[in-house]
């Protein structure tokens, strides 16, 4: 068995805001445990080839939305992960376009892999249980099933799709009955009783070629679309970026209504050769697809709460309480939603918890940039943090880890005054070079090619102020830079 992990990571995470911004979503951000969900979802395949001597797992093909890339690439790095490839998507698709990106870059050599399709953004907490359903999974994948793994249900939940039971194949595997949608409370109530239907996951496994051919022959302009721009698409070291043109022309469709839906099982799909079938996967697993999700699968206190960071609570039960930034106190709370950051305070009752994807869009509608960004960006070469702003002035705290450079750049509305806090600064402005360290400083005028490195082994820090008529990110003209942007 030749099994090619695919790691979806091109979600937002829009009801896990404030802590889940666009531009740093849920998948990269340590919820549960240690580690990011990227990283656990990732941590939780080692092992895998115990469960058979015939299995050979490749390193994890990862899509990524193309803003993410660095930030995807660095925490596979802390992890020790190697991986094949990351795929850069340059506009948002769905799942269904990203698979079949995915599926033609693990066909090469002539060989045709199982591909194990996994969000990036999901808890799962019994792993060998897991593991063990993933094996019975591979072993119906190779008899050319495509596979979608339903989650054992444990409360009528209203937040998830719903699979119902085929008929029965080997073990406690069966055909797809059929897909449903989200339902009501007590369309859940019966589903929950009938014990017929399971979660949707949003896992699957199959060959690389069968999902081709299955989205050749059920979703055929998704397929040419995909496939032009990945064959137009370049090498640009670890990541594979795909033609945007092309790309931007393809339908937007997931992996379960683009074909999944569409392959209950019948005599025509089986005279094309494409079978659906179902698992159930026992394993705690959790989408974390809300705040009362997370509250539902972290440690809860004596009292029901769960706490994070620097939280202080009288009178305050079954709630979730996150503070990352300054002291949260609360008094007289019950199932309620706090969570503090730098820049946004949400607090919401935990009935209330999908209701957090409108607050976002309120924010967005009203130009606020808060839906997109925490206070502290991450960059490549390191991060910047916001310190202060009025009109025509803005302070940053900037940081350059050891041996990173920032393009070579210039501004047409702003000037940059620089003070070292620590290590040590190379700095190029116009012609001249020079060297800064502790308590030094230089000044950018307007107009004029500058570049900020850090030559030293430890973090170089900065404050850096800037003042001008404008001061918007996008003020920013590249000459040179090491990251390709």
């Amino acid at each position: 068995m030749n099994i090619q992990p695919i790691i979806l990571s091109g979600g937002s995470g829009t009801r896990l805001w404030p802590l889940s911004r666009e531009h740093y979503p849920k998948q990269l951000i340590a919820l549960y445990g240690n580690h990011s969900l990227l990283q656990e979802t990732l941590l939780r395949l080692n092992g895998l080839e115990k469960q058979s001597a015939d299995i050979q797992m490749r390193s994890p093909l990862i899509v990524s939305n193309e803003e993410h890339r660095f930030l995807v690439a660095e925490q596979l790095r802390q992890i020790g992960c190697s991986f094949e490839k990351i795929i850069l998507e340059p506009a948002g698709r769905n799942t269904a376009p990203a698979l079949t990106l995915a599926a033609l870059a693990s066909i090469r050599d002539g060989q045709d892999p199982l591909l194990l399709v996994m969000p990036a953004d999901h808890v799962i907490q019994n792993v060998d249980a897991f593991q063990k359903t993933l094996f019975a999974g591979a072993q119906l994948a190779e008899s050319d099933y495509l596979v979608t793994f339903g989650i054992v249900p444990c409360s009528p939940e209203i937040g998830y799709g719903y699979i119902m039971k085929g008929a029965a194949l080997s073990g406690d595997a069966t055909t797809i009955g059929r897909f449903v949608e989200k339902p009501c409370t007590t369309t859940a109530e019966q589903y929950l009783q009938s014990g017929q239907y399971l979660w949707n996951s949003g896992m699957f496994m199959m060959r690389a070629s069968l999902w081709l051919k299955a989205i050749n022959l059920y979703q055929p302009v998704i397929a040419a679309a995909s496939k032009a721009a990945f064959d137009a698409g370049s090498e640009d070291v670890d990541f594979y970026r795909v033609d945007k043109r092309l790309f931007s022309d393809c339908p937007s469709d997931s992996i379960d209504y683009a074909v999944m839906e569409k392959i209950v099982t019948t005599e025509a799909d089986s005279a094309n050769g494409i079978k659906g079938a179902m698992i159930p996967l026992n394993a705690a697993w959790s989408d974390v697809g809300s705040w009362t999700s997370l509250w539902e699968v972290s440690p809860h206190d004596e009292v029901g709460n769960v706490v994070k960071g620097d939280v202080y609570s009288l009178a305050t039960k079954n709630s979730l309480l996150i503070s990352e930034h300054r002291i949260l106190a609360t008094a007289g709370l019950e199932d309620m939603i706090v969570i503090e950051t730098a820049d946004a305070v949400m607090v919401a009752h935990k009935d209330q918890a999908q209701e957090v994807k409108k607050l976002v869009e309120l924010i967005k509608a009203d130009g606020r940039t808060q839906h997109q960004s925490h206070r502290k960006v991450y960059r490549p070469w390191g991060c910047y943090e916001a310190i202060d702003s009025g009109e025509r002035f803005q302070v940053k705290r900037i940081t350059v880890n050891p041996g990173a450079a920032l393009s070579l750049q210039m501004h047409h509305h702003r000037a940059e005054h620089w003070v070292v806090v620590k290590g040590t600064a190379k700095v190029t402005a116009g012609e001249q070079q020079l060297l800064l360290t502790e308590n030094q400083s230089t000044y950018i005028p307007i107009g004029v090619k500058h570049r900020l490195e850090n030559p030293g082994a430890i973090p170089l820090e900065l404050i850096e102020v800037q003042s001008g008529s404008y001061l918007g990110e996008d003020d920013i003209v590249r000459f040179e830079d090491v990251y390709g942007r």
